[in-house]
């Protein structure tokens, strides 16, 4: 073909100025729209929490000595499990919406939930989260703070633009998770790893929700005479002083990041042959994997005579426990706990709804403990060094993994940092390394993508007043995480 048949490509259009948006109108006005969601959905996700953890206290302590019961019977995590199992199954099937995404497939940002999507969320994860299932509730938080932030745009303004839409779902996203890591810092660094955000509209994006979450901080630390509810916190007081590493000790990081890279991604794969299942028969394989739950934790309770709950939920309460009690763990104890935890935790990710960071900072944590038995090995930095390997195995962020684990060493953040940092990176390069999906272990990995071509974005239209601070490609707000 002659160069004269070739078309000539089409202008690449400019992109929008940052400078500019941030001195328009339109983006102070999201801006005080981020401001006045902030602590509303603060609050949301306090109650929210607060509802969880009372439930389960709840369900699993007063139920069952009001019905007579001398404590919890080792069993009854069966029929808890089983309702839990009926119904995410029947509000999956029968609500609108999916009820957030499929947590096997990881945690990663998606669309951003519609309001009339809320209600199927939080049912089905307030189930999960009180009756036992090993998820977390960092997902469904994010999604109903995007949620809500959503039908905050559209009660201010029906006709706004689908990006003013975008920056408030992250914003509330953002004001939603502050609540549950403690610190809007935490959640500036979650959501910007997870969605991928990056280049000079970064800024334009993560102030809003900066902003929501800093003003929604005040739920809990109060303003003037108005007292704070109080605030959660992944800090474990009381730890002992970790004073330097050692060569041993980095020898011993690599060795955790290896065995977490290999344990987390079992977990992975394990809780993806299961989906498929489940999205065959939804209700009747949930059924299955709460059986298989509430099994994992029968059996655990049954061989080392500790609490069953030790494996149920997601592990956000029980971790400092484990921590602070290490030495009431004998080796074997912790084997039994690590292999029953991944084994509900991997089916709980098939079939129910829920986020994989507090599991996976369990199991990294029980890991730890086990190591420090181990010659040259000391407690708090092998617990940080296995919550930082296997939540990278199961989140892919190492950024955010690494900041998790040593914040909850937070007195030896500093000494712990470079042991965390080269167990992630192994983790990380690792796990790039082995299979992604159960296809994969049957040899049909599927053919790398050749990456499309980058176009520019297209250049805004020129209205008199800009309506929203319109960005190239609008990143999808990491509403959808539920």
């Amino acid at each position: 073909m002659s160069d004269a048949a070739t078309p000539a490509p089409a202008p690449a259009a400019a992109s929008p100025d940052p400078a500019q948006l941030l001195q328009s109108k339109s983006y102070l006005q999201l801006l005080a729209l981020a401001a006045l969601i902030g602590v509303p959905i603060s609050a949301v996700a306090y109650f929210y929490l607060a509802l969880v953890g009372h439930l389960q206290t709840w369900l699993f302590t007063s139920v069952p000595t009001a019905l007579g019961f001398h404590g919890t019977p080792v069993w009854w995590p069966l029929p808890m499990l089983l309702v839990a199992a009926v119904l995410v199954g029947l509000t999956i099937t029968y609500l609108p919406g999916t009820s957030g995404h499929e947590p096997a497939e990881g945690f990663h940002t998606g669309g951003t939930p519609l309001p009339v999507d809320l209600p199927g969320i939080i049912v089905a994860s307030i189930v999960t989260l009180s009756l036992g299932a090993v998820l977390g509730p960092e997902a469904p938080l994010i999604a109903v703070g995007g949620g809500l932030g959503v039908l905050a745009v559209h009660l201010a303004a029906r006709d706004a633009p689908p990006m003013a839409a975008t920056v408030i779902a992250a914003a509330g996203s953002f004001a939603a998770i502050s609540t549950l890591l403690g610190s809007p810092i935490i959640g500036a660094f979650l959501l910007m790893e997870a969605s991928g955000l990056g280049g000079p509209l970064l800024g334009m994006v993560l102030v809003p929700g900066l902003l929501a979450a800093g003003i929604g901080t005040l739920i809990f630390i109060g303003l003037d005479q108005l007292t704070g509810l109080g605030t959660f916190s992944l800090a474990i007081s009381g730890l002992p002083t970790f004073s330097h590493p050692t060569g041993t000790l980095f020898l011993w990081a690599v060795a955790i990041g290896v065995l977490s890279t290999f344990l987390g991604t079992a977990i992975r794969l394990g809780g993806l042959a299961a989906q498929s299942l489940v999205l065959k028969h939804r209700l009747a394989w949930t059924i299955a994997a709460g059986t298989v739950v509430a099994g994992s934790a029968i059996a655990f309770a049954e061989l080392t005579h500790k609490s069953a709950q030790n494996v149920l939920y997601s592990g956000q309460n029980a971790l400092p426990g484990l921590v602070l009690h290490a030495s009431t763990w004998t080796v074997g104890a912790l084997i039994v706990l690590i292999v029953a935890k991944s084994i509900a935790y991997a089916t709980s990710l098939s079939a129910f709804r829920g986020g994989p960071i507090f599991p996976a900072m369990f199991i990294g944590g029980a890991i730890g403990v086990a190591g420090s038995h181990l010659p040259g090995m000391v407690l708090v930095p092998a617990v940080a060094m296995g919550i930082g390997a296997m939540t990278t195995v199961m989140l892919r962020l190492p950024l955010t993994a690494t900041l998790l684990a040593v914040l909850l060493v937070s007195s030896d953040a500093l000494a712990v940092t470079p042991l965390v940092i080269v167990a992630v990176v192994v983790a990380y390069v690792l796990t790039a390394r082995l299979p992604q999906r159960p296809a994969d272990l049957r040899g049909h990995r599927a053919p790398p993508t050749t990456p499309a071509t980058p176009t520019a974005p297209a250049a805004p239209a020129a209205p008199a007043a800009p309506a929203a601070p319109a960005a190239p490609a609008a990143p999808a707000a990491p509403a959808g995480a539920g």
